[in-house]
């Protein structure tokens, strides 16, 4: 591991501590996703500065990380304001009874911390490495990240755009990017981290990279992305039929 990367964990630490004793204050340990994008833009930065590395590579996944974690912070936090905590939250706040305050800590804000940091590999790998140029996998990493930063930045305001209309209270979105797949902004997000990993094959090392897109494909289609949102919806008849014509993730066009 580079000399910074202990530099890295702490800043992480102290990033989800600081969130944690907000949350407590607030009641609202869903604020955690608010401040989801910021911790990959606060990494980039601390890695960048430490590395002292400034390659046009660093600094161009430094962009692309600036550029998908203020989106996704500013959408996170413009859905949540004003409401209650998350439904999957307060279940577990429910569930946690009075120990809620030390799980949250553990299982909620230090376990974000941990897959933050294995997220984060490709990062620390690219903003460790002093070599210079920039070639066909750069290029192709950049292209991928795109189409994921397109998928989830449209996705999300074609269902912010859906909700917003009184008559689709309780309602399925089932056009634009949503006829295609169930999850369009998921898999944006998946998509993106992959084009990350592609970004960073120049640098040596980088197949430990991996990792990054393998977790974060793996926590969205088993853990707490696809799973628990289907779950919730698993009684409701439209969603039902939208997801015996709809591909679940990848864009697909759907049966008749």
């Amino acid at each position: 591991m580079p000399d910074f990367f202990w530099q890295v964990v702490i800043a992480i630490f102290i990033y989800f501590f600081v969130l944690f004793l907000v949350a407590q204050i607030l009641k609202n340990n869903s604020i955690v996703d608010i401040g989801w994008g910021t911790g990959f833009i606060i990494i980039s930065i601390v890695a960048l500065l430490s590395s002292g590395n400034y390659t046009i590579r660093s600094f161009i996944l430094a962009i692309l990380i600036m550029a998908w974690g203020g989106r996704l912070t500013y959408h996170i936090l413009k859905r949540n304001r004003g409401k209650p905590e998350d439904f999957r939250y307060a279940k577990w706040r429910r569930e946690w009874g009075k120990w809620v305050v030390p799980r949250a800590f553990f299982q909620v804000f230090m376990l974000q911390g941990i897959m933050m940091l294995i997220i984060s590999f490709p990062i620390i790998i690219v903003m460790s490495s002093e070599k210079g140029g920039f070639g066909f996998f750069e290029f192709l990493g950049i292209l991928i990240w795109c189409i994921g930063f397109f998928f989830e930045a449209v996705g999300d305001k074609q269902l912010a755009d859906f909700k917003k209309e009184p008559e689709n209270k309780g309602r399925i979105i089932q056009s634009g990017l949503w006829k295609y797949s169930r999850h369009p902004n998921y898999f944006g997000e998946v998509t993106m981290w992959w084009g990350i990993f592609i970004l960073s094959l120049s640098v040596p090392g980088s197949w430990l990279g991996i990792i990054s897109p393998l977790t974060i494909t793996f926590l969205m289609l088993f853990v707490s992305g696809v799973p628990m949102l289907e779950k919730k919806y698993k009684d409701n008849e439209e969603f039902q039929d939208y997801a015996r014509r709809t591909s679940k993730f990848f864009p697909w066009f759907p049966k008749e």
